[in-house]
């Protein structure tokens, strides 16, 4: 075997500050496109991207040279210093400080896809703390202290 083969992928999951519900129908397609983007920019590989209006939820593909922190650094800062500069309103657009990163094996790839995709119909009846209850129960999932993901 000749060649590098990879098949690496995350789940990540932020909000926004104190979980604001800051993520309008008016911003929310925009963002995500936001998102693409810096993932080109950045060589990164965004698969899917979805959320509700204090919540995102990305699948990302890895490279062996891909650094998370460094992925959700980009993404973050970016995001936020654009929606700022584009779309200054009453309301202050800032993310949280900390994130959740969930592997995910590539044949439960489709699987998460289909979950992000569907996080409108999800969080009608679930809520936020309920998910994480449920991502705390299927994985094995550390908290950084500082982080302040965890509700």
């Amino acid at each position: 075997m000749g060649k590098t083969y990879h098949a690496l992928w995350v789940h990540l999951v932020w909000s926004t500050k104190h979980r604001a519900p800051l993520i309008v129908p008016e911003l929310k397609y925009k963002l995500y496109d936001k998102m693409r983007e810096i993932a080109k920019e950045k060589g990164f590989y965004l698969d899917f991207v979805n959320g509700v209006e204090d919540h995102v939820h990305l699948l990302v593909g890895l490279k062996p040279s891909d650094s998370i922190p460094n992925i959700v650094r980009n993404l973050k800062g970016i995001t936020h210093d654009w929606v700022r500069d584009t779309y200054a309103s009453d309301e202050y657009f800032h993310w949280q400080d900390g994130y959740a990163a969930i592997s995910v094996s590539p044949d439960r790839v489709p699987t998460v896809r289909g979950y992000i995709k569907k996080q409108e119909r999800h969080h009608q009846k679930d809520s936020f703390k309920t998910e994480w209850d449920f991502f705390k129960q299927q994985a094995a999932v550390y908290q950084d202290m500082a982080s302040g993901l965890c509700p």
